[in-house]
C-alpha cells in the first residue's frame, strides 16, 4: 500500500501514524486502543479555518457529541512571504489548545489530525507543527490534494440527488480549490458515486483576496479575479465539463454556506437551515449581485456574514463564477459538512463501526 493510498484510508502516514495520534491524558495515561474507544475526533486546520468535530456510530452514521469552529487566517501573508506568520500561529495554537482540550473531554481516542494548504505551502510549516505538538499534544498530518478532494467527496457525497446521475462537487479553501466530478454507476441501483475526475488550484479566499483587494471591491477588480480562477480551471472544464446531464453543483465551504444565509435572509447563521439547502443558478446570480453592491462595512454587519468573512466573501463568490460558468448546471446543492465528515466516515469504515461495513 502506498503513501497516498494509506492517507485515503485513514491509516495516517507511515512511520508516526499521526492520523491516529493518541493524545496524552490529563492523568500521564496512555487511553485505550482506537477501535475499542467509541468516540471520533476528526481535526481540520485549514488556511483559513480551524475546525473540529468528535461523534459516535450510530447505525449507518454517527450522532456528534462535540464540535468547534474558529477563523484563524493561518495562510495570512503566506503568498507575500512563504512563511506562517507569528500572530497566525499564536492564533492557531490558542485554537488547538481548545481542540485538544475538548478531545480529552470526550475522551475521544480514534482521531484524524489534519493541516491542508498553508501548511502544504509555508516554508517554516516543519517549526510550526514542531511547535504545535511541545504545546498542544496535537501532531498534524499534512495531506496531499488529491487526498483533500477524496475527503470532501466522502463527506458530502449524501447530499448528492438520488435521482441525479452526479455532481460536480467543489471546496474552497482559504488557500486552494479542489474540484471534482462524481457520478454514480447506471448500470447499478444504490450505486456509490465515483470519482471520475479531480484537480486543485493553489488559489483560495485568502489568497485571492490578498492578491487583488477584498474589502474594496470594484466591478473590474471582481472580474479580474474571476477571470484568474478561469485560467486554472480552464483545461480541466474542457475535459470533463461536457455531457453534464442529471448532474448539479454541491458546495462545501464557508462561500456557499454565507451566500445560502444571504440568500434567505436569516437573521443569523443556522445550520439547520443551510446544509442540505438548493439554490438555483438565478438564486445564486441574485444573491452575488446583492453582496457586490454592498460596502464592506454593509457585509461586516450582516450577521451570515460577520466581520471575519468580509473581506473574504466576494474572492469566494469570484471562485464560485468562475466555476458557475465552466460548469454551466441550474442547480446548487449547499453542504454545511466537509473533511472532517469525510475523516469520520472513513475510520469509522475501517473500523466496522458503522452498519452494513463490518
Amino acid at each position: 500500500m502506498n503513501e497516498d493510498t494509506r492517507l485515503r484510508e485513514g491509516l495516517g502516514p507511515r512511520g508516526g501514524d499521526h492520523g491516529d495520534v493518541a493524545l496524552p491524558s490529563r492523568s500521564g495515561g496512555v487511553p485505550a486502543p482506537a477501535a475499542l474507544a467509541g468516540v471520533y475526533a476528526a481535526l481540520d486546520l485549514g488556511t483559513n479555518n480551524c475546525r473540529l468535530l468528535i461523534a459516535c456510530p450510530t447505525g449507518d452514521s454517527f450522532r456528534v457529541v462535540d464540535s468547534f469552529s474558529r477563523i484563524i487566517r493561518l495562510g495570512e501573508g503566506i503568498s507575500a512571504t512563504g512563511c506562517i506568520s507569528d500572530a497566525a500561529i499564536d492564533r492557531a495554537i490558542a485554537a488547538l489548545s481548545i481542540c485538544r482540550d475538548k478531545i480529552q473531554s470526550k475522551k475521544a481516542k480514534r482521531l484524524r489530525l489534519i493541516a491542508t494548504e498553508a501548511c502544504r505551502a509555508a516554508s517554516n510549516a516543519d517549526g510550526f507543527m514542531d511547535r504545535v505538538a511541545a504545546e498542544t499534544g496535537i501532531r498534524l498530518e499534512v495531506i496531499d490534494r488529491e487526498t483533500e478532494a477524496a475527503l470532501a467527496v466522502t463527506g458530502c457525497s449524501p447530499l448528492l440527488d438520488p435521482r441525479g446521475r452526479g455532481a460536480i462537487l467543489f471546496d474552497i479553501g482559504g488557500g486552494s480549490t479542489e474540484l471534482v466530478r462524481i457520478e454514480r454507476d447506471p448500470e447499478q441501483a444504490n450505486a456509490v458515486p465515483r470519482i471520475k475526475a479531480w484537480m486543485s488550484i493553489p488559489l483560495g479566499v485568502v489568497s485571492l483576496a490578498e492578491a487583488f483587494g477584498g474589502k474594496d471591491v470594484t466591478p473590474q477588480s471582481y472580474a479580474n479575479m474571476v477571470a484568474k480562477v478561469a485560467q486554472h480551471i480552464a483545461l480541466f472544464a474542457a475535459e470533463h465539463g461536457a455531457d453534464l446531464g442529471g448532474m448539479h453543483l454541491l458546495g462545501t465551504s464557508g462561500t456557499v454556506t454565507t451566500l445560502a444565509g444571504v440568500h434567505l435572509n436569516l437573521p443569523r447563521y443556522d445550520r439547520r437551515r443551510i446544509d442540505g439547502v438548493w439554490m438555483s443558478d438565478a438564486d445564486l446570480t441574485a444573491t452575488i449581485a446583492r453582496l457586490l453592491g454592498m460596502t464592506y462595512q454593509e457585509r461586516a454587519g450582516n450577521n451570515c456574514i460577520s466581520i471575519e468573512r468580509a473581506d473574504l466573501v466576494l474572492a469566494g463568490c469570484a471562485i464560485l463564477d468562475a466555476i458557475r460558468s465552466a460548469f454551466p448546471l441550474p442547480r446548487l446543492r449547499v453542504a454545511d459538512r466537509g473533511l472532517r465528515e469525510g475523516m469520520l466516515v472513513e475510520m469509522m469504515r475501517a473500523d466496522g463501526a458503522l452498519s452494513g461495513c463490518r
